[in-house]
């Protein structure tokens, strides 16, 4: 997997070379990015508390960096680029990364059913919910690549309230730390659309099975030691929970509140047995300096190379691959509406990204162009409490948003993203 090393590690770069890459952007292109980013945190009642913005080029070196606002609201502390935070549903990249690692092995294949409902035989069991709340057998088995594009029939239960309900009086909690909430049936047969849920926490399952290996250990072995990323992890140690950033609410008027936090057990875990007894979500699981992050965006920008430690993680083929519409026979699959079935976790979402070009779903991220200037297979997601990424691999650009703000698809939020991608595209002429 790997080639070469170089003499240069990721921290050295920064330090000895800081503002290489940025200096591709004029004072005023990068004023411009930084007075978005303060205006934004600028309202600490009803505005975004607090936002760390990063960009990056396919050479690993950052086009923009930018803290502003607050570590949470009602917080002293400033926000900063060292604070950590909890990215959702952006560990999903990670989980296909890994993934598709084990596939370039010959470990993991991503058609043979029969493969991953022998590694998982809850996956072999597994039926389907109806809408009159009675279960019925599955009429064809799951594979990885259903599970990487969300077509293998699971949901999630904030945002299927036909899941929510089959799921009282003890409900479903994807954030428990348990592996009982990923029992949960399907909602759709498999291969028959396209609906987001708790698919790649059973791929993240498959890597655990198939290596021996605790999905954190084996993310740090194979991809954030390889990238020499040191603020990434399921568990953060004891450094990284001290810069923490603050989970913050708003409420329909739009003024915000502090609130815990979401994924709370594999912060206060500590012994090793326990730490060995919390569920490893590969679909939510990973805690993140934004900085870190987005070297692993660079990464596939670069083809699978790291740009800064010369490591190779994923073969060309791979990546292309990854970036591929795995899914042309749901070619409306991100009008369909996404009701808010837990207020309190999610807005509803009329349309998952509105965009001139055809959208698509490559191997664990969405594919579109946009307005902003990105380039139509341009790939991205988001984190439940609100961080946006994209990664456009034709322009050699990637960035991320993040915030730590309850429910998800916050519009303040989903502004900034749009308007630091037009900004950055244009200052870059690309």
């Amino acid at each position: 997997m790997d080639s070469p090393a170089s003499a240069c590690s990721y921290e050295e770069l920064h330090i000895s070379n800081p503002t290489t890459q940025m200096s591709q952007l004029t004072p005023n292109v990068t004023g411009s990015l930084q007075a978005r980013v303060d205006e934004a945190c600028a309202d600490q009642e009803k505005g975004i508390p607090g936002a760390v913005v990063v960009m990056v080029g396919k050479d690993g070196l950052e086009y923009f960096a930018h803290a502003s606002g607050k570590r949470g609201y009602g917080s002293s502390e400033p926000m900063t680029l060292d604070n950590i935070f909890w990215i959702a549903s952006c560990t999903k990249f990670i989980t296909g990364i890994a993934c598709m690692q084990l596939v370039e092995q010959g470990l993991l294949s991503l058609d043979d059913s029969a493969q991953v409902e022998t590694i998982c035989p809850e996956l072999k069991r597994v039926q389907v919910l109806q809408d009159d709340g009675s279960l019925v057998d599955k009429r064809q088995g799951i594979t990885l690549r259903m599970l990487l594009a969300h077509t293998a029939g699971f949901g999630y239960s904030f945002f299927n309230e036909k899941l929510r309900d089959y799921s009282k009086p003890v409900g479903y909690d994807e954030f428990s730390g348990s592996s009982y909430d990923m029992l949960q049936p399907l909602v759709n047969q498999p291969g028959e659309r396209w609906e987001y849920g708790v698919n790649i926490d059973w791929a993240g399952l498959l890597v655990e099975r198939v290596t021996g290996l605790s999905l954190n250990d084996y993310f740090h072995q194979n991809i954030f030691e390889p990238l020499d990323l040191h603020n990434i992890s399921m568990f953060p140690n004891a450094s990284m929970k001290s810069r923490l950033a603050h989970m913050n609410s708003r409420a329909p008027d739009g003024q915000l509140s502090p609130r815990d936090h979401l994924l709370r057990r594999p912060l206060i875990v500590e012994d090793a047995r326990d730490i060995a007894c919390c569920f490893n979500s590969g679909g939510a699981g990973c805690f993140a300096k934004p900085q870190e992050y987005c070297q692993i965006l660079a990464t596939l920008l670069n083809d699978g190379i790291s740009p800064t430690t010369n490591k190779q993680i994923l073969r060309k083929a791979t990546v292309d691959l990854m970036f591929e519409n795995q899914i042309p026979q749901f070619p409306n699959f991100a009008a369909q509406e996404i009701p808010p079935a837990k207020a309190d976790l999610t807005n509803r979402i009329a349309h998952l990204y509105p965009s001139a070009t055809p959208p698509g779903w490559g191997l664990t991220c969405m594919l579109t162009g946009g307005s902003t200037g990105r380039s139509a297979q341009t790939g991205h997601w988001a984190g439940l409490p609100n961080l946006w990424w994209w990664c456009d691999r034709p322009k050699g650009i990637a960035g991320m948003v993040c915030t730590q703000i309850l429910p998800f698809a916050d519009a303040q939020v989903l502004g900034l993203w749009s308007d630091m991608e037009s900004l950055v595209y244009k200052g870059l002429d690309l």
